[in-house]
């Protein structure tokens, strides 16, 4: 790299939204796998009030530390000064008010934004980024919507052919709390139960299974109800199915090829949960994924292929990772697409691609690469 200008590259990460630490192990993990031969790193966090820090590069800070989850606010004490727009002088932290841009935006290369979840990974920064001029890594703002809003994204789904479970809606004004029930509401809770029992209950523009339960019957319905909407007041309740659960992860393709696809792996449950909750997926050791899926060759072509329609289903660009049941007799639903999939050391996105040849550090260069190769305006 010698006499040519390192890449300047933005590592966004935090937020306001709930997956705020999820987020942070991602960015920690990216700064210590990304090629400082190639790039000038510039991490910023987003602190969960909206602050915008840009913080000390230390991926050490951004790890579960005596079974503490990291933040943004963690990494940027003490020293931290809330300004906006300006330059804080000779601090090693610069920041900006809530709601404001920090100016060193202006002289990145690329952003690669490390954000799940609402306000990050549901085309809000994306829009943002769109506005100021700056090319960034993933979806744009219509498939991170859409593929965010578990809703829109199986309508979507459906309209293309794709196989997808029986689910309902539920809405603030179909479903008011601490209300005697209205007629509508008395209409959906017929539509639930024709769902069959069990239920699972989540958020509707969630991840990382927060905010998600299982009901088993009226009464643990309505407390799973209530819980998902401390996440989200829309709220999306699915037929439990019996099934294995596959996820495979894709890149988009070079040149206008096809989208790629790595080999798929089976998640498997060994600490007790019930399902692949929050704490099987970033705290119990004892849950994995088997990599690749022991499923027949045929249907991995199968899995493989469902995965890049709905991939192109939604628009998707740059990376994503799409969750299937594999149901006895190989049947197959497509779950749901993740447009900006876990990057944590025990995230499985990346542990696909590396089952799959594709290490760590040169699946940050192809994203990188695939940004920056994007023109800018309308796509």
């Amino acid at each position: 790299m010698e006499g040519k200008r390192k890449i300047r590259v933005a590592v966004v990460f935090g937020g306001k939204g709930p997956e705020h630490a999820v987020s942070c192990l991602g960015a920690g993990n990216v700064l210590s796998a990304i090629d400082r031969e190639r790039y000038e790193v510039l991490p910023i966090g987003i602190t969960t009030e909206g602050s915008w820090l840009e913080v000390p590069d230390d991926p050490a800070k951004l790890a579960i530390s005596g079974g503490e989850l990291p933040s943004v606010e963690s990494v940027a004490k003490p020293d931290a000064h809330v300004v906006p727009w300006a330059y804080q002088g000779d601090s090693a932290i610069v920041a900006s008010a809530p709601g404001h841009i920090p100016h060193v935006l202006g002289g990145v290369d690329v952003v690669l934004p490390v954000l799940h979840g609402p306000f990050g990974e549901d085309g809000t920064i994306q829009g943002l980024l769109e506005l100021v001029g700056v090319p960034y890594v993933g979806a744009g703002v219509l498939a991170s919507a859409v593929s965010m809003d578990k809703e829109y994204m199986k309508l979507i789904f459906a309209a293309r052919g794709l196989p997808v479970g029986p689910y309902a809606v539920v809405r603030e004004r179909d479903w008011p709390a601490n209300q005697e029930p209205t007629a509508g509401q008395r209409k959906l809770a017929t539509e639930l139960d024709a769902l069959g029992w069990p239920l699972f209950v989540k958020p509707a523009r969630g991840g990382s299974s927060l905010g998600t339960s299982k009901a088993a019957d009226e009464a643990e319905l309505a407390r799973a109800i209530a819980l998902a909407r401390e996440f989200d007041p829309k709220v999306l309740v699915e037929k439990a199915i019996t099934a294995r659960e596959i996820e495979v992860a894709v890149l988009e393709g070079r040149g206008g090829d096809a989208a790629d696809v790595s080999l798929p792996g089976e998640l498997r449950l060994d600490g007790g949960e019930e399902f692949y909750d929050f704490e099987a997926k970033y705290l119990d050791s004892s849950s994995g994924m088997l990599i690749p899926a022991p499923i027949p060759a045929a249907d991995i072509d199968k899995i493989r292929e469902l995965a890049r329609l709905a991939f192109d289903a939604v628009a998707c660009e740059g990376l994503a990772r799409v969750d299937f049941f594999y149901q006895p007799g190989g049947q197959m639903l497509v779950n749901e697409i993740n447009t900006f999939p876990g990057m944590s050391p025990t995230s499985y996105f990346q542990k696909m691609w590396e089952a799959s040849g594709v290490p760590f550090v040169d699946l940050l260069d192809r994203l990188l690469e695939n940004a920056l190769a994007k023109r800018p305006g309308l796509r």
